[in-house]
């Protein structure tokens, strides 16, 4: 009874072993065709993926996705702090500006925002292009790292909902 045990588990050790290797095959095989397509080529640019060339597919999105997580649960978090910290400022100025603390001449705040207001609408147009500049590098570099970036938005809002 126990060498039938031992006969059938090394069967599906093998069994196991075989197919890890089937599936290996089958990604790196996959990224090797994505490499010779021509669709991919005339999609993402000739010169897409320097990551591509050095790490499969899986590696990419396993690296992409790790540190979108990671960056998304720092950023839920800090941002939990951030939203704690300046929802309570506001209250307890507000609970401060109804006991008498604090006493604010709202004429000034508005002639201050309206300043405000006109100073950026006069400041838009200089920030015009720097901006198109970040956006050119980025949907460059989104397009060379297409599966790490692709990786990295999904563990990013995975690290969001955690």
């Amino acid at each position: 009874m126990a060498s039938e045990d031992t006969v059938s588990h090394s069967k599906m050790a093998n069994r196991d072993k075989e197919l890890e290797e089937e599936i290996y095959e089958k990604v790196v095989d996959l990224t090797e065709y994505a490499k010779r397509q021509r669709w991919w080529n005339r999609l993402f640019g000739k010169n897409s993926g320097p990551l591509a060339e050095k790490y499969s597919v899986a590696t990419q999105l396993a690296i992409g996705g790790v540190s979108g997580w990671c960056a998304g649960y720092l950023f839920q978090k800090v941002g939990k702090v951030a939203a704690t910290s300046v929802g309570g400022g506001l209250l307890l100025l507000q609970i401060a500006n109804n006991s008498g603390y604090i006493q604010v001449d709202w004429k000034r705040v508005e002639k201050d925002v309206n300043k405000a207001k006109k100073q950026i609408k006069k400041g838009t147009n200089q920030a015009g292009p720097e901006i198109n500049t970040f956006v050119e590098k980025s949907t460059v570099f989104v397009k060379k790292n297409i599966v790490v970036t692709s990786g990295f938005i999904g563990g990013f809002l995975l690290g969001l909902a955690s």
